[in-house]
């Protein structure tokens, strides 16, 4: 929404948006992108950057984002940025929230305005609230479970909406990784980006990746490609014996959505197999959360969660401090994890569990998002830390 100098900042004559938390408080705002409703957690994000990246992450499936930097849409969206490789509209957030309208898009890479975006994935969006007391309000109560509703017309029905958001369950015990999971089997040869040059291609892979999709990134498989691995992506229910009848040189747990322990019910007892077998693992996000339960340990719903490109932790193997991309409402209990794994790295904002490797075993993970997008670079590494298992493991 553009204005003038005559003109008021908010010219709609009622909300368009509302959103309704499961304690009844009702927020009003003017809407953005597709009309509808969709019920969620609703969380905050506090990156500067990459606002599509965010929003096509899987890991967010089931979730509001609450964007707490107030210009979101003024770079526009493109085809380049999008994080989900499945391209259905369920793969990512539900909704977005943001504080100031969406201006039209400044950008050479932009090739539509966010606003027509958010509408042709099916993201329902609001703005013109107080992101900030929403951000404090879930800082002190926790993460809400809300509903977000879009209509031209400004006309709800609001006793169904508090009713709605009152009722749903919230994520503890919810598997969502069905929903965001690839149908099917497929192979992955695209490398990362670069300014002018875009995408690359891996032509001479040295080392064959599985990698699990429990709801991957683009950008996981790009940067295990540019580390020269041919990556076969395999669907969340692929069993152990399928995996490893692949001659995997290494497997790939990756990123998702919901309680661990939900999904865990069934990719524990395939991630227990892999470990057996020697074969070098890493994981990130929901991967290593249900690479913790597969070794014994615990893990247990965050109060406001860490979702951010600014996150320090301390990495222990290096004594070194990173700031990484993080998304993840549930965290490995540190306490309950058994005598044969370590923990590498820890966040210095809480000192929550953000690593552990086996300690018999070339097996590691990490809680953060190394590959990024958005985010900062300083983790990078991880994927070469994985590749030199791999090697070692060939060469012994």
């Amino acid at each position: 929404m553009t204005t003038n100098d005559n003109s008021p900042a908010w010219p709609d004559k009622k909300p368009t948006a509302l959103l309704v938390l499961a304690d009844g408080t009702v927020l009003e705002g003017f809407g953005l992108g597709a009309e509808g409703s969709a019920v969620g957690e609703v969380c905050f994000n506090t990156a500067m950057t990459g606002y599509e990246e965010i929003l096509t992450d899987p890991s967010y499936a089931g979730q509001l984002i609450t964007f707490t930097f107030p210009h979101i849409g003024n770079v526009g969206a493109n085809d380049e940025d999008i994080e989900t490789v499945n391209m259905a509209a369920t793969t990512g957030a539900r909704g977005a929230i943001l504080r100031a309208s969406i201006t039209d898009p400044s950008n050479y890479r932009a090739t539509r305005h966010l606003d027509n975006w958010l509408s042709a994935r099916g993201i329902i969006g609001l703005a013109g609230i107080d992101t900030r007391a929403l951000t404090a309000l879930i800082r002190q109560k926790g993460m809400p479970n809300a509903v977000i509703a879009h209509s031209k017309s400004g006309t709800f029905d609001l006793a169904a909406l508090k009713k709605e958001a009152a009722a749903w369950p919230g994520l503890e015990g919810m598997d969502l990784v069905p929903m965001v999971t690839s149908a099917q089997r497929y192979d992955w040869d695209e490398t990362d980006w670069h300014w002018g040059k875009g995408f690359g291609r891996q032509d001479k892979p040295e080392f064959h990746v599985v990698a699990v999709d429990y709801g991957i990134k683009r950008n996981i498989l790009r940067l295990l490609a540019g580390e020269g691995c041919k990556v076969t992506v395999v669907t969340a229910k692929t069993s152990a014996e399928d995996i490893l009848a692949m001659k995997p040189d290494g497997i790939f747990l990756s990123n998702g959505p919901g309680d661990p322990a939900a999904t865990g019910e069934y990719a524990v007892p395939v991630i227990k197999k892999i470990i057996d077998s020697g074969v070098p693992t890493f994981g990130i996000c929901l991967g290593h959360q249900m690479l913790g339960l597969a070794v014994g340990g615990k893990t247990m719903k965050m109060h406001q969660g860490h979702h951010g490109a600014n996150h320090p932790v301390m990495d222990l193997t290096t004594g070194k401090v990173e700031i990484t991309s993080m998304n993840h409402g549930f965290a490995v209990d540190k306490t309950t994890l058994p005598s044969n794994v370590e923990q590498t790295h820890y966040s210095l904002f809480d000192n929550s569990n953000c690593g552990i490797a086996l300690k018999d075993k070339p097996v590691f993970s990490v809680q953060y998002h190394p590959e990024a997008s958005p985010g900062p670079r300083d983790s990078h590494y991880l994927f070469t830390r994985f590749v030199d298992l791999m090697r070692a493991k060939k060469r012994a």
